[in-house]
C-alpha cells in the first residue's frame, strides 16, 4: 500500500485510527515487557549475585531511568520524524538489552544493560500515547487509555511467563528468550505506523488550551513542572507494591509464584480501570479522573498496612490495581487539554519520564526501608505519605481549572 503524504482531517477516528490503534496496544504488550521481567527475575537475581535488596533493586531503577530518558528522547524523535522510527529503535534496544542481559557476570551489567532494556520500552508507552491522541478527537480519553493499557497488558501476561522460563530453564535463558522475541515481532508491526499524522485545525486546538492554561493563572512552564511533581508523588507511592509485591511474598512465606499471580491480577484490573478511567475523563476531563484515581491509590496503600494474609493480599492487590491503573493516562489526557497538540509528544514526554522517576525513585527506597527495618510496613506508609502529596496538587488543579476543558483538536 502508498500512503499519501499528509494525512487529513477525515482519518481522525476512522477505521484506519482505530487499526492504528489496537496495533500500538500490541506493540505497547510486548515492548513494555522492559517494566515487569525485572520485577519477577528480582529473587532470583538477588540469590545468583549473593546482594542485599537494595542492590537487587538498582536494576529496577536503571530500567525505569532508561524508561524515563527514552520517553522524551523518543517523544521528541516522534514529533520530527514520526512514530515508526522510535518504535524501530526500541526493538533494537530490548533485543540488545535483553541478551546482553543474559550474559552479564556480575549484577552492575546487569544493571546498566537494563537501563537500554528500559530505553527500549519507553517508546511503546509516552511516544504511542501521545501520537493516538492526534488520531482521535471526542473519544480521545478511551483511545489514549487502550494506548496505555499494552504496559499493563504486559504487566498482566508477561510475568506468569517469565516466572516460568526462570524457573524451568534459568533467569539468562529468559532474557535471551525475551530480548529475541522482541525483534522478531516489534519490527514488523512497526509497518502499520508509516502512515503521517492527520492535518489538523492546530490554531482552534492552541486557543482552546491558552484558554484553560489562563483560568489556572500559570504558565505552560510552570504547569509542566507541577504536573511532573505530581507525576513524581503518585508514582512513587505506586511503586511499592508493583516492585515489591513479588518479593514481599516469598518474604512471608507465600512463595514468589503467589507474588508474580497477584502482580499479574493487580495489572490486570489496573487494565478494567483504565479503560473506565478513559471513558470517565471524556466526560468529565482528565484532572478530575486523576483526582479519583489518586484518592482510591491511597486507600488501597491504606489496607497494605494492616492485612498481610494471603487471601486478603489477593483482594487488596486486585482493589490497587482497579483504583490506579488509570492514573498515568490521564496525564496525557491533561497534557492535551492545557497544551496546543504540536506539543503534545514533548510535554507527554517529559511527565511521563518524572512518573518514570518516581517509580524508579519508590522501588529503591523500597528496597532501602526494607534492608534498614527488616519490614514492608514503614514503606508503605513512605508510600501513602507520598501519595498525599500527589492529591494535594491535584486538588488545587482541579479548584482552579473549573469544569471540564474539551480540546477537540
Amino acid at each position: 500500500m502508498i500512503f499519501p503524504k499528509s494525512g487529513t482531517v477525515s482519518e481522525v477516528e476512522s477505521s484506519y485510527a482505530w487499526a492504528r490503534l489496537w496495533t500500538a496496544l500490541l506493540l505497547g504488550t510486548i515492548g513494555c515487557v522492559g517494566m515487569w521481567s525485572v520485577v519477577v527475575a528480582l529473587p532470583a537475581v538477588q540469590a545468583d549475585f549473593g546482594v542485599l535488596r537494595a542492590d537487587a533493586s538498582v536494576p529496577y531503577t536503571l530500567a525505569m531511568f532508561g524508561f524515563g530518558v527514552g520517553n522524551v528522547v523518543f517523544g521528541k524523535l516522534s514529533d520530527r520524524y514520526g512514530i515508526m522510527v522510535p518504535v524501530a529503535l526500541s526493538a533494537v534496544c530490548l533485543f540488545a538489552g535483553y541478551v546482553g542481559a543474559g550474559f552479564a557476570a556480575t549484577l552492575w551489567q546487569f544493571a546498566l544493560l537494563h537501563f537500554l532494556v528500559g530505553l527500549g520500552a519507553s517508546a511503546t508507552f509516552g511516544p504511542i500515547m501521545a501520537d493516538t491522541s492526534q488520531w482521535f478527537t471526542r473519544r480521545r480519553g478511551i483511545a489514549v487509555a487502550i494506548a496505555a493499557s499494552g504496559n499493563y497488558m504486559a504487566g498482566t501476561v508477561w510475568p506468569p511467563i517469565f516466572q516460568y522460563f526462570i524457573s524451568t530453564s534459568g533467569w539468562r535463558a529468559a532474557h535471551i528468550g525475551v530480548g529475541i522475541f522482541c525483534l522478531l515481532t516489534m519490527l514488523p508491526l512497526t509497518l502499520m505506523l508509516r502512515r503521517p499524522l492527520p492535518s489538523q485545525v492546530g490554531s482552534a486546538a492552541a486557543a482552546t488550551a491558552q484558554g484553560a492554561l489562563d483560568r489556572l493563572g500559570i504558565s505552560r512552564n510552570a504547569l509542566t513542572v507541577l504536573l511532573s511533581i505530581a507525576s513524581v508523588a503518585c508514582c512513587v507511592a505506586m511503586a511499592m507494591p508493583q516492585v515489591h509485591i513479588v518479593a514481599y511474598c516469598g518474604d512471608l512465606g507465600y512463595g514468589v509464584a503467589r507474588g508474580a499471580e497477584m502482580l499479574s491480577l493487580m495489572l490486570g484490573m489496573g487494565i478494567v480501570c483504565r479503560l473506565a478511567s478513559g471513558f470517565v475523563a471524556d466526560r468529565i476531563g482528565g484532572v478530575a479522573t486523576l483526582m479519583i484515581g489518586s484518592v482510591m491509590q491511597g486507600v488501597a496503600l491504606f489496607l497494605y498496612l494492616f492485612f498481610d494474609g494471603l487471601t486478603s493480599l489477593y483482594v487488596i492487590s486486585a482493589l490497587f490495581g482497579l483504583f490506579q491503573g488509570g492514573i498515568v493516562p490521564m496525564y496525557a489526557v491533561i497534557v492535551r487539554e492545557y497544551f496546543p497538540p504540536q506539543e503534545a509528544a514533548t510535554r507527554v514526554g517529559i511527565v511521563i519520564a518524572m512518573s518514570v522517576v518516581g517509580m524508579a525513585l519508590g522501588g529503591w527506597v523500597s528496597g532501602l526501608i526494607f534492608d534498614l527495618t527488616g519490614s514492608y510496613q514503614a514503606a508503605f506508609a513512605h508510600g501513602l505519605m507520598w501519595n498525599l502529596l500527589n492529591v494535594g496538587i491535584v486538588t488545587w488543579l482541579l479548584t482552579k481549572g473549573g469544569r471540564k476543558q474539551v480540546a477537540y483538536a
